[in-house]
């Protein structure tokens, strides 16, 4: 059962960010992503209280995905990037990024905080970055 409201339009969209911002990472990879989409749709607190489903999410500005400005996002959803964004938006959660909100890939160490949220690890490239409960208790 879904966590958040999509379309099939919504979902080629996660599906297309996900491959866009971590194919390279693998399908785990690609699930911490939708992870980091579907919360942000959920949060409703900090940069992501406008957020209200994945369309607002992907295109969000300023604070959306660098994928967007590339050309490699706009090609058309494969139905195994599709399987994998409708386990995001089914509930499916993967450590490190079952409550982040950010993720980004460092030349080197992941710091400990970003944009002021810690630090809850790292899976192979992506440092992912989550708040408390009490600041975003929706996720």
């Amino acid at each position: 059962m879904a966590v958040i409201k999509t379309t099939d339009k919504h979902i080629d969209l996660l599906a297309r960010l996900m491959r866009a911002e971590a194919e390279g990472e693998g399908q785990l990879g690609m699930l911490m992503v939708g992870n980091v989409g579907v919360n942000r749709v959920r949060a409703d607190c900090l940069d992501f209280t406008d957020i209200r489903n994945l369309d607002d999410m992907v295109f969000q500005s300023p604070g959306g995905f660098e994928a967007t400005t590339k050309g490699y996002f706009y090609q058309r959803a494969r139905e195994v990037d599709r399987k994998l964004a409708r386990r995001a938006v089914n509930g499916e959660r993967f450590s490190p990024a079952e409550r982040s909100l950010w993720f980004f890939m460092p030349a080197g160490d992941c710091p400990e905080q970003w944009y002021g949220q810690y630090n809850t690890g790292r899976y192979k490239s992506h440092c992912f970055f989550s708040p408390t409960e009490q600041d975003c208790p929706n996720i």
